[in-house]
C-alpha cells in the first residue's frame, strides 16, 4: 500500500522522507494511457511531488513542479497538496526511445539535458515561492538535488525509481535526505557511503523491504526514529470542476467567448490532467458572457 514516511538518523543530524507510490503512478499510467517510459518519467515527479509535498505545515499548502526540458516528451507538470492529493501530465505521453545500454528506460533522453525546472510553492504567503534550477542529467532525482543545493542552499540526496512491467507500475517511489547543520564529517562520509552503494529504490521495494527498513539501509543507522506523525496516502486526485472551467472561459474574455458562440455555437474543455470532458452548450456559454 502507497505510504509516506519520515525519520531521523544520528540522533536527530539527517532527516530522511521515504515513499512508497505504486498505486498512485500506475492510477496516472491508466489515466493518460501513458508509454512504458513516460509512466517512468512522470512516475518519478510524482514521487518527487509527494515527497516535497509532505513537508508541508498547513492543509492549504500545495505546490506545482514544472520540468521544461528539450527531450521528446515535451514539459512535464505535477501538483501536490498537504494531503497527498497528486496529479500530473506530460506532453507527449506515447514517447519512446530505445533502451540505454544499460537495459534501463532512457529517462535522461525524454526529458532533455538543456532546460529548466520550476518549483512553485504556495504556502499562504501574498506571493507564491517560485524556485529554478537548470536539468543537469534529465534523470530527475540528480536534478531535485542540484535544485535543492541551488535554490534552497540544501545537501540534499535525492532518489527516485519506476519499475515498470508489461502489465503495468510494479513498484513506484523515492527518498530524500538531507543533513542538518550540525552533522559531523564523519557522519556525512558514512552517509555518503552508504548512499553510493545502495540499490535502486524501486529494487528494494521489489524486494518487499519496508520504508523502515529502506531508510535504515542508506544511512547505516539500527537506531533510527520513526517520526510519528497523522498517516497520509499519496493518491492520484484530480480536483477539476465545472466551475473551474467556467472560470476558465470567462478568463478569455469576452470577444474570444463570443467568436466561440458565432462560429461553433459550442465548447468542449478537457483537463490535462485527468483527460475529462466539460461541454457547455450555446445557451451556457451565452450565460458566461453575461
Amino acid at each position: 500500500m502507497d505510504k509516506i514516511q519520515k525519520f531521523l538518523a544520528y540522533n536527530g543530524k539527517i532527516d530522511i522522507t521515504c515513499v512508497e507510490a505504486t498505486s498512485l503512478v500506475e492510477e496516472a499510467r491508466k489515466t493518460h494511457d501513458l508509454s512504458p517510459l513516460a509512466t517512468a518519467t512522470l512516475g518519478r515527479c510524482l514521487c518527487m511531488a509527494s515527497l516535497m509535498a509532505s513537508g508541508f505545515k498547513g492543509e492549504e499548502n500545495s505546490l506545482t513542479l514544472q520540468i521544461k526540458g528539450n527531450g521528446s516528451i515535451g514539459n512535464i507538470t505535477v501538483t501536490a497538496d498537504a494531503l497527498q492529493r497528486i496529479r500530473g501530465y506530460v506532453q507527449n505521453p506515447q514517447v519512446d526511445l530505445p533502451l540505454k545500454p544499460n537495459g534501463k528506460l532512457d529517462v535522461g533522453g525524454a526529458v532533455g539535458k538543456d532546460g529548466f525546472i520550476y518549483v512553485i510553492k504556495d504556502i499562504g504567503l501574498k506571493e507564491p515561492y517560485i524556485g529554478m534550477s537548470k536539468i543537469v542529467s534529465g534523470e530527475i532525482a540528480e536534478d531535485f538535488a542540484n535544485y535543492y543545493y541551488i535554490s534552497e542552499q540544501k545537501n540534499t540526496a535525492v532518489s527516485l525509481g519506476v519499475l515498470v512491467n508489461k502489465d503495468g507500475v510494479k513498484r513506484a517511489g523515492g527518498f530524500i535526505v538531507t543533513s542538518m547543520p550540525d552533522a559531523t564529517e564523519d557522519e556525512l562520509f558514512i552517509l555518503e557511503n552508504r548512499l553510493k552503494e545502495a540499490k535502486p529504490i524501486s529494487q528494494m521495494l521489489d524486494e518487499n523491504m519496508s520504508l523502515l527498513d529502506i531508510a535504515k539501509d542508506i544511512t547505516g543507522d539500527v537506531n533510527i526514529k520513526v517520526l510519528e506523525q497523522e498517516e497520509k496516502t499519496p493518491k492520484y486526485e484530480c480536483n477539476c470542476s465545472r466551475e473551474k472551467m467556467e472560470n476558465a472561459l470567462i478568463s478569455i474574455g469576452k470577444e474570444e467567448l463570443k467568436k466561440i458562440i458565432e462560429e461553433d455555437k459550442k465548447a468542449e474543455i478537457v483537463c490535462h490532467f485527468c483527460n475529462k470532458k466539460y461541454e457547455f452548450n450555446e445557451d451556457e456559454l451565452r450565460n458566461l458572457l453575461k
